[in-house]
C-alpha cells in the first residue's frame, strides 16, 4: 500500500484575507500535509476578499511540492455562482472538487475530485462517479467505519475526513447575521467574528452546535486519530483535516506521526485536545450519535 497522504481541506470560515494568505503560507513552508484545497465552499460573498492573494498563495503551496486542488461551492443559489462554477470547471490545469451535484455534472468526463457535501453512501454511487471521471471522492462526515470500508476498492481513491468540527447542514438562509439583527444580503460579514463559528447553546446552556453563516456544524471537534489505522486498513488512501484557528502544523505533525506509526493514537489524542477549546467526538464512526466519544466500541442502544 502506498504512504497515506494527509490532506488540508477548504477553509471553512471568514478569516481576514491577510490572515487565511499567512494561514497557507505556513502550511507551505511548515506543515506535513501532501495536498491542499483551496476555495470557498460555504459563502460566495467571502471569495473576492481572498483572491488577490490565491495565485501567491498557490504558488508557494506547490513549490513546497504540495498538491493543489481547487473547491467549490456546496450550495449554488444565482446564477453568478453558476457561472463562476462554469469557470472553474473549464479550468484543466489543476484538479478541482465538486462539492454539489452540479459541480459533478460540469466536471463529467475529465478527473476531478468530489467533496464530503455529496452524498456518497453506496458502492453504485461510487461507481456512478467514477466512470463520469472523479479520481477521489471525500466521504460524507456521518458514514460509519463499516460503510466506508465497503467503499473501497472500486477503483477511485477514497478520502476520509479525520478532524475538524462536523458540516451537518448548509441554508440558503443566514443565521450568523440573523443572530447579529441583520440581513444576509446586509450581513457586514458578521461570521467573521468568530473565526471558529459561532457557539449555539441549548435552553439548559449546553454548547451543541456551531454557526458558519449559512453553515451549521457540530460543537465538537470531529477526531479519528484512534481510527487511523483501521481507516488505512478499509482502504482509505487520503486523510482530510478541516482548517481550524489553531496550531496546524502541530495538528497536522500530530495525524502524521499516528499515520506513519511513529505514536501511540492515545498520546497523540491528549495532545490534540489540549490544542483545543472544545471535546472531540467520533460517533459517527461506530453508527453512534456523532457528538460522542467512544473508545472503539460502539454503545449499547435499548
Amino acid at each position: 500500500m502506498s504512504k497515506p497522504a494527509l490532506t488540508l481541506g477548504p477553509l471553512l470560515f471568514n478569516w481576514p484575507a491577510e490572515q487565511k494568505r499567512d494561514f497557507y503560507f505556513q502550511m507551505a513552508d511548515e506543515a506535513d500535509l501532501d495536498t491542499v484545497y483551496l476555495g470557498e465552499v460555504v459563502c460566495s460573498k467571502r471569495e473576492s476578499f481572498f483572491d488577490p492573494y490565491l495565485a501567491s498563495v498557490i504558488e508557494r503551496l506547490e513549490a513546497a511540492g504540495k498538491e493543489v486542488v481547487i473547491s467549490t461551492l456546496a450550495l449554488i443559489m444565482s446564477p453568478r455562482e453558476m457561472e463562476a462554477l462554469r469557470g472553474l470547471a473549464a479550468d484543466e490545469e489543476r484538479l478541482v472538487e465538486a462539492n454539489d451535484l452540479s459541480g459533478t455534472a460540469l466536471l463529467a468526463g475529465r478527473p476531478h475530485c468530489i467533496g464530503p457535501f455529496v452524498n456518497v453512501y453506496n458502492e453504485g454511487t461510487v461507481d456512478y462517479l467514477g466512470r463520469r471521471g472523479a479520481k477521489r471522492i471525500c466521504l460524507p462526515h456521518e458514514l460509519p467505519g463499516a460503510s466506508i470500508a465497503a467503499l473501497a476498492g472500486r477503483g477511485v481513491e477514497l478520502e476520509a475526513a479525520v478532524f475538524g468540527r462536523l458540516p451537518l447542514a448548509i441554508s440558503a438562509r443566514c443565521y450568523h447575521a440573523r443572530a447579529h439583527g441583520l440581513h444576509k444580503d446586509g450581513c457586514q460579514y458578521v461570521c467573521d467574528r468568530d473565526p471558529d463559528g459561532m457557539t449555539v447553546e441549548t435552553l439548559d446552556g449546553d454548547a451543541f452546535l456551531a454557526v458558519n453563516g449559512t453553515q451549521t456544524l457540530s460543537y465538537r471537534y470531529g477526531s479519528l486519530l484512534g481510527e487511523l489505522t483501521e481507516l488505512q486498513g478499509s482502504g482509505v488512501e487520503h486523510f482530510r483535516l478541516s482548517p481550524h484557528d489553531t496550531d496546524m502544523v502541530a495538528v497536522a505533525g500530530l495525524f502524521r506521526a499516528v499515520l506513519d506509526g511513529k505514536r501511540e493514537a492515545e498520546g497523540a489524542r491528549q495532545e490534540l485536545e489540549a490544542l483545543l477549546d472544545a471535546p472531540l467526538s467520533n460517533g459517527f464512526y461506530y453508527g453512534d450519535e456523532g457528538w460522542r466519544y467512544l473508545d472503539g466500541t460502539p454503545r449499547s442502544v435499548a
